[in-house]
């Protein structure tokens, strides 16, 4: 016989609906904690080869499928979207109690496969990629508070460097965003030039740093602050700085727990095989992607990125065609750099890709090239599947015969 539960998850609790031979035996609602697994471990345990279908909930349903995982039970985690689509015309009402009952019911009329039970090890790579894109982001948020607060007391500091990413620009701002004081050093440019050599993890030359003390020195005589010198943005100034160093430090060590993750990974080394592909962008793929290999096609991984294209028409009005995306929005962020990348070390690693964006640049009358880039990154995306599907690794020759 066949059994189904059909389980709506919210914050803390499951209502559960279990459906043997479409009639409904027992509808139940437990909590997500060790005793309310407990219970559900005894319901799974007294069916045979239950089915399980519930709805994916972001965190929330994280703990039920590891646990559905522990006890090697088949589920369907359906995406949002899709079970809307699906229960909308069952539940007059919409309850948890219903929701619950109508994924169970629906288990018998529509045919869904299980879901793709990946390794842990992409699980890792997917959470240590969450992480870094949140690092990222607040590195970004601080980054713009930092140019706010310079323009309030010394906003030509950052006309001094043509990098305002690098140590030795936080340097500069950590220890001379006060322009009175490095007035100090009008007299004594060669003591500032060695405090900047000395006070920076970069190594730059005596000569290099004079000519930085000397563009310092003249752009403070310029400055005229919005601030007096005892503000409290100059206090800012040094936690935000405090707060850079450490996101900027962190994007590194948790790069490189990825990296260390990943290669213990066939397509780690076939992706990084893909000229203008490094590791940074290898394991950052890898992590928002997951296990290439349970994608039936390319086409289905052009889906799950949001790269698809929608065709609209109605009677001879006929709309240009545009990419869904609906996908992963990070995914498609980094395979657009990759493009660039790829086109940018084409002189001396030529591929495939980047030839057939240089000829669809030629072919266009338009002057953007983000279509071109789009349509890059679906011969790209076929090229990655490829290698990782067949265990290859990339050859140019290969590719364009």
């Amino acid at each position: 016989m066949r059994c189904v539960f059909g389980i709506d998850v919210s914050k803390s609790t499951m209502n559960i609906a279990i459906i043997v031979e479409r009639t409904t035996i027992k509808e139940t609602k437990l909590i997500m904690n060790k005793e309310g697994f407990n219970t559900l471990s005894g319901l799974l345990g007294s069916f045979n080869n239950p089915e399980v279908v519930f709805e994916a909930t972001g965190v929330y349903s994280r703990r039920l499928e590891r646990f559905l995982s522990s006890e090697k039970v088949n589920y369907v985690c359906l995406n949002p979207l899709v079970a809307k689509k699906q229960l909308d015309n069952l539940r007059p009402n919409k309850t948890d109690k219903n929701d619950a009952l109508g994924l169970a019911s629906t288990q018998f009329i529509i045919h869904r496969l299980f879901s793709y039970q990946e390794s842990p090890v992409y699980r890792k790579l997917a959470d240590y990629s969450n992480f870094y894109q949140e690092v990222s982001k607040d590195l970004a948020t601080h980054r713009n508070r930092l140019h706010r607060a310079l323009q309030l007391v010394f906003p030509e500091i950052e006309d001094v460097l043509s990098n305002t990413k690098n140590d030795l620009y936080y340097f500069l701002v950590e220890n001379f965003c006060q322009p009175k004081y490095v007035l100090t050093y009008s007299n004594s440019i060669y003591k500032l030039a060695e405090l900047i050599k000395k006070g920076t993890r970069k190594q730059i030359s005596i000569q290099r740093a004079t000519k930085v003390a000397e563009k310092l020195i003249s752009a403070a005589k310029n400055v005229y602050s919005a601030v007096d010198d005892d503000s409290p943005v100059f206090e800012q100034i040094d936690y935000i700085i405090s707060k850079i160093q450490a996101e900027s430090d962190e994007k590194k060590i948790v790069i490189s727990k990825m990296v260390n993750l990943a290669q213990s990974l066939k397509e780690f080394d076939e992706l990084l095989s893909i000229p203008g592909l490094g590791k940074t962008t290898v394991v950052q793929l890898i992590g928002e992607l997951g296990d290439i290999r349970r994608f039936r096609n390319s086409n289905a991984l052009n889906a799950f990125i949001g790269i698809d294209l929608r065709h609209y028409e109605s009677g001879k009005y006929v709309a240009n065609d545009h990419i869904s995306k609906r996908g992963n929005t990070v995914a498609r962020k980094i395979l657009f750099k990759s493009v660039q990348s790829i086109a940018v070390v084409s002189h001396y690693h030529p591929s495939h890709i980047n030839d057939f964006y240089q000829r669809k640049k030629k072919q266009s009358s338009e002057r953007g090239t983000k279509k071109i880039a789009i349509a890059t990154m679906h011969r790209l995306i076929r090229t990655m599947y490829h290698l990782v599907k067949f265990d290859q690794t990339y050859d140019y020759s290969l590719a364009t015969r």
